[in-house]
């Protein structure tokens, strides 16, 4: 498989998320990632030991990178990080605002000392205004952007079960370093992006923010349900199961009617009409809805849906994701054995690509110092 990004040289002084998610995907593109650990190591490798021994986080996120521990307050250590920049085409670093600047490495001044570096710098609030000195984890950013108040049941906000602000952040940046590769193919200069977790999430929370300011209210917690379109929501099977349908449009609505609830009439009946009256009269429509659904098994439901040509789409725990007939599977090589784990999303017309391993701590070290000794 041909590997678009092969002869790059990233380096990355990274740790956590979001800024792993980045370079994560550089290195799957055949770019070479030069990770800077502490010498304890990236704090993200202690999240677990579920995979093999090593994280599930870090095993996901720091596949086919190179680890290099140095202290880049050392004298020594911050030389050698000036000489792999000096080759660098990506820097990227997430440490705690302004600590980069104060080693030594800001991102304005390297890119006027390496005129064609693109420098990514990844924090949680941006660099200026009150919140650029706080401490910014996933949940915390959830929670100030107003995620968690529209996750959840009625009864209170609730948490996004991934890192959600972390990887929007890792996938904003990694969209931006690609634009600025191909700039500096016309260019010949770098340039500086700056991507923060707040920033990535506010960006997907652009439908309720709008909501709010044109309605005046924002989009209410319902669990499983959708807050503007009814049915879109989950119905108990009569064994257990929880089955979510979704009706987008007035025409679905009545194939749903006439085919599933063998009831033709039913758009016609009070409360039943449109969507807009449905989603005022929710309870109802759902309550009528759910009883259709207590009366079938997870099969039967199934069946019936997919002769209605209604969407729909079953509950499922972790457990069942880990046995779906649509996930596909790469293995990677870890410190303590082989891992199989989700393949990366895009499909290439090439083939899959081999993704590389999964490194120690400071494992590549001695051989980096070596290639990029005085």
């Amino acid at each position: 498989m041909t590997l678009p990004l092969k002869g790059l040289l990233i380096v990355s002084l990274e740790q956590a998320v979001a800024a792993p998610y980045c370079s994560s995907r550089l290195a799957d593109a055949g770019a070479r990632v030069v990770k800077i650990e502490r010498a304890e190591g990236d704090f993200a490798r202690g999240y677990d030991k579920a995979a093999k021994g090593s994280s599930s986080y870090f095993v996901w996120l720091n596949r086919g990178k190179q680890s290099l521990v140095a202290d880049i307050k050392r004298p020594e250590d911050a030389a050698l990080l000036h000489r792999l920049l000096a080759r660098a085409d990506v820097f990227i670093q997430n440490l705690a605002p302004g600590a980069a600047a104060r080693a030594g490495f800001g991102s304005d001044a390297l890119r006027e000392r390496y005129p064609r570096l693109v420098t990514v710098d990844i924090s949680g609030y941006g660099d200026t205004g009150d919140y650029a000195t706080m401490k910014a984890y996933d949940l915390l950013v959830q929670a100030e952007s107003g995620l968690a108040m529209i996750t959840g049941h009625p009864a209170g906000p609730g948490r996004v079960g991934v890192s959600a602000c972390d990887i929007a952040c890792g996938m904003a940046a990694h969209a931006g370093v690609l634009e600025a590769l191909i700039e500096r193919g016309i260019t010949g200069r770098g340039k500086g992006l700056k991507v923060s977790l707040f920033d990535g999430m506010a960006d997907w929370m652009n439908v309720p923010l709008l909501y709010f300011e044109g309605t005046g209210r924002a989009p209410e917690r319902l669990g499983l349900a959708h807050p503007s379109i009814c049915p879109y929501g989950a119905f108990a099977t009569a064994d257990g199961a929880l089955v979510l349908i979704s009706i987008q449009n007035e025409r679905e609505w009545a194939d749903f009617c006439t085919r599933f609830l063998e009831e033709p009439d039913l758009p016609k009946r009070a409360g039943f009409e449109t969507n807009v009256i449905r989603v005022g009269n929710r309870a109802t429509v759902d309550a009528h809805v759910a009883a259709a659904f207590a009366k079938l098994t997870r099969d039967a439901a199934a069946a019936k849906l997919r002769a209605a040509n209604t969407a729909y789409g079953f509950v499922n725990d972790v457990a069942a994701l880990a046995h779906h007939p649509a996930l596909r599977r790469v293995t990677v090589a870890t410190p303590g054995g082989p891992v199989s784990i989700a393949a990366p999303p895009v499909i290439s017309s090439d083939g899959p690509a081999d993704l590389g391993p999964v490194p120690g701590i400071g494992e590549h070290s001695a051989a980096i110092r070596a290639e990029f000794a005085e």
